[in-house]
Parts: structure tokens; sequence; C-alpha cells
């Protein structure tokens, strides 16, 4: 058990007033890591006091020095990473080896948004007035929210964090209440590498309490949010009648297309990292393999061959492909997923809860699915493949693009004509050719089309634009009476 994990207001750990706490579970076993605080509105009014009272300071610091603060945090990061990984493996379920990978991005991301701090750059522009000079600048929003998930504990929270505070802001963060742990490890390295008290806020609590508050509080002038599409659209709405600027990365349904020319061996084991690693719990894992039907009984043999040798358990052990689902209620939600396909197509492998201990379920894949069905078109959010034969390209563009989301594809091809076709008409944010439809990198811009995502891309140089804003200076140094017009 470790000791409870709080709030973090103005520098501080605090205990909120309501006194509630909530087990952090080990969705392995079972058993519980300890405690987390349960906060309410006024936790959260607090918070968003202290980053209004640190902003003045901290926006006037000069940016490369902000960005220093960022670099010294990806190397305590680095220093901690063997026990980030461990705690994120505990309390959220995926293996070592991913979590190790997850931290390592968060590395990557701390010293490229460290970067930002000398590249906050803007222009000088001519002007059609004599003696005029112009340019413009970034200029931060002031406090801002983030509002991160379960599933990337790590990355999520530090490519948000990062980019808003180079940039100059304020922040309060509500990081998922079933992954404290590493909120709290995130939170000590940044204040241990220098970061300012009140810069960074921390609030532990429900949606409707503290991520409402934070929707709809004046002093918040942006909220960046990763989780569901359901909430994301109430979130969206609520920011939107105070005129904050709003960015929202949700759902995903993602396609591997598989062509008769492709690689199969490559194409199956592409298939399989996607659809199961991280045991299908991101929003970029391959839920639909859209395969042209000559090829489909091969492929699905491969890919069936490959997931039946995956190992399902503790992600702490050695050995383990699959982790646990990160709750009951998530492994609940993919278990009605179950017997919806076992009603809906034909089960190829799985179909059922792995072990009696923790939530594990079998990596689960299914024949036979039609666009339409509801395998094809929902989020599941577990380790679940949908395989669905077309009879040719055409069919197989339409049938990756019929659904709500657009976040991540990928095609296998040896014909480069169909490559740029589909490049040209995927409605995804994010394609690969001949790769999985997963990972990232901290360099490059992530987000998704149509319902995954609104506002502006994470990551990469993209970041800094969400978390600023244009500032045009005209500077007229004449020293005399103008005889032109002025607009």
């Amino acid at each position: 058990m470790h000791p409870l994990i709080c709030n973090f207001i103005a520098g501080q750990w605090q205990k909120p007033a309501t006194g509630k706490t909530q087990p952090n579970i080990n969705p392995a076993s079972g058993q519980s890591l300890g405690d987390v605080v349960v906060s309410s509105a006024k936790e959260a009014e607090v918070a968003i006091a202290a980053a209004k009272a640190a902003l003045p300071a901290w926006r006037g610091m000069p940016a490369p020095k902000r960005g220093d603060i960022l670099a010294r945090a990806a190397l305590k990061m680095a220093e901690r990473k063997e026990e980030l990984s461990r705690a994120m493996t505990l309390e959220e379920g995926k293996t070592l080896s991913e979590s190790r990978g997850e931290v390592q991005k968060a590395i990557n991301t701390l010293e490229f948004q460290a970067g930002e701090g000398r590249r906050l750059n803007g222009e000088t522009v001519p002007s059609e007035l004599p003696s005029t000079f112009c340019w413009t600048q970034r200029e931060p929003l002031g406090v801002v929210a983030l509002i991160t998930p379960w599933n990337f504990p790590v990355a999520i929270p530090v490519w948000k964090l990062a980019p808003a505070l180079v940039c100059g802001n304020t922040v309060v963060l509500k990081p998922a209440s079933n992954t404290p742990w590493t909120a709290k490890i995130i939170t000590e390295i940044l204040h241990d590498a220098g970061l300012p008290k009140g810069v960074l806020n921390v609030v532990f609590g429900p949606g409707s309490q503290v991520g409402q508050t934070l929707a709809t509080h004046p002093d918040i002038k942006a909220v960046s949010f990763t989780g569901s599409n359901e909430v994301g659209a109430k979130l969206y709405v609520d920011a939107a009648q105070s005129l904050k600027k709003v960015q929202c990365e949700m759902g995903g349904k993602n396609p591997l297309i598989v062509l008769e020319d492709a690689d199969l061996d490559l194409a199956a084991t592409a298939t399989v990292q996607g659809a199961f690693g991280s045991t299908g719990q991101r929003c970029t894992a391959t839920s639909r393999a859209v395969v042209v039907k000559s090829i489909a009984a091969e492929f699905t043999r491969l890919v069936v061959e490959k997931a039946r040798l995956l190992k399902v358990g503790d992600g702490t052990e050695p050995g383990i492909d699959v982790g646990p689902c990160v709750d009951e209620a998530q492994f609940k939600t993919v278990m009605s997923y179950l017997e919806i396909g076992k009603r809906e197509a034909k089960l190829a492998l799985g179909g059922e809860r792995a072990s009696e201990k923790g939530f594990f379920v079998q990596p689960t894949i299914f024949t036979g699915v039609r666009s339409e069905m509801r395998l094809a078109q929902e989020e599941i959010f577990g380790p679940v493949l949908s395989i669905i034969e077309v009879s040719d390209f055409d069919e197989a563009m339409k049938v990756a693009n019929n659904v709500k989301y657009g976040l991540s594809s990928s095609l296998f091809t040896h014909d480069v004509g169909r490559v740029f076709q589909y490049l040209a008409h995927i409605e995804t944010g994010i394609t690969h050719v001949n790769s999985p439809t997963v990972g990232g990198e901290a360099q490059l811009p992530f987000g998704g089309m149509k319902a995954t995502g609104v506002g502006a891309r994470e990551m990469g140089k993209t970041a800094i634009e969400f978390y600023s804003e244009w500032k045009t200076v005209y500077i007229d140094y004449t020293g005399a009476k103008r005889t032109t017009n002025v607009y």
C-alpha cells in the first residue's frame, strides 16, 4: 500500500475538504495500491486561483528559461524511468515493455517541447505605411485546463503539459482518477526540475465536479481534453459558451487495409500488434482489418496463428504480451461487445474472459463482419479485432471511411499508385503504409478528422498553436507628423 495520493495546489500536496477517497486498484490482481482523494468543485476553484496567481511571473519568464525547466524534467524523468514504468503497469495494466516505451515517448516530448522555448518565433512583415516596422509574436493564453485519460497516463499528460508550459501558461491538470500514481510522479518530476509553485496544479475527482468546473470557470481560457466522444462533445459545448479555446481528441475505429499484393506475414504481424498491444486500449488500435477476398483466408489464418501465441497476464511478469482491461467497468464493456460479436459475426479466436482473477480478456478475432455491424462501427477499447472482406481496393476505401471516426489507418500493398490514391482519399489524420496503425513520434502532429477530434493538433511543432495566440505589432518610427492616410 502507498500513502494517500492528494491534490497538488500552489506547490503543496493537499487533502480536499470532502474527506472522500477511492482505492487505486491493480487491474491484474484486483488489489488496492493505495487511495486517491476525490475532490469537489471547490478544490478545482482553489487550483484555478493558484494558477491565476502564478501566471504573471511565469509568463514573464523568458521562454528559453521555461524551456530549460522542461529539459531538466526530461533528464529527471529518464532517471525515474523504471519507477514510473512500473507504477504505470501496476495501476493501468499494460506490460512493462509497453510502459517503458510510453515513458520514453514522454521524455522525447519534453526534449522536443523544451526546444520550442527557443523557437516561439513570429515574423517581420513589410508594412504599406512609410517608416513603419511590423512583426508578430506569440502570447500565452493564461490559465489552461488539461483533462487526461487513463490509457496513456504518462505520455498524454506530458504532451499537453509541455507545450502549455513552454508557451507561458499556467495549468490545472485533471488526470484520470484510476491512474493517480503516475500523475503524482510526473508532478514531482516537473517541480523537482524547477517549476515554480502554482504553475502546475493537479486535482483528482469526477468529471461532473472537477471537469465541469474547469470547462465553465471564467478564469480558464482553454481546455484540452482526451477521452470519449460523449464526454468530449458535452465539454466542447459547455466550454464554448464562455468562448474558451477547446481541443478534444476522442475515439477511433481504425482500419488496416490489406490488398492482394501485400506481404501477408508483415500485414498479419502489424495487425496483431495494433489490435492486441496495450490490450487494445488505445485510440489508434487496429480494430478493423479490411481485406481483399482473394487473400482473406490466408491472412485470417496468419492473424489467428500469431494471436494464439500471445500470452495474457500480469504485465509485471516477463513474457506477457497482453495485460488486463484497466478496471471492472471497462472489462464489462468489452465483455458485452464480445456477446454482440457472437450474435453478429463468426468467432475465430477468443471471445471469453481469460482468467477468473483480474480483468483479463482473451485476444478475440471475429470474421464475417460487415461494415454496418456494431462491431465495425463502435469503439470497443479492448483486445478485439474485426475482419471485413471486400472485393477490391475501391470497396476497401469505402469501408475504411464508413465510420464516424477518423484517427489512424494503414495500407499494406506494393502498388505505389494505390498508395497515393489511399493517401489522397483516406479520412484519417494519421496514415501509415506497410506499418501498424499505432504509434507516433514527439516531433510529428497527432490527431484525427471527423468525430475523432476538434481543435489544433497535438505534439510536434503544431502543439504550441493551441496554447498560444498571436499579437501583431506596428511601430511608427517617423518622429514627425504623417502626411499619408492611416487605416
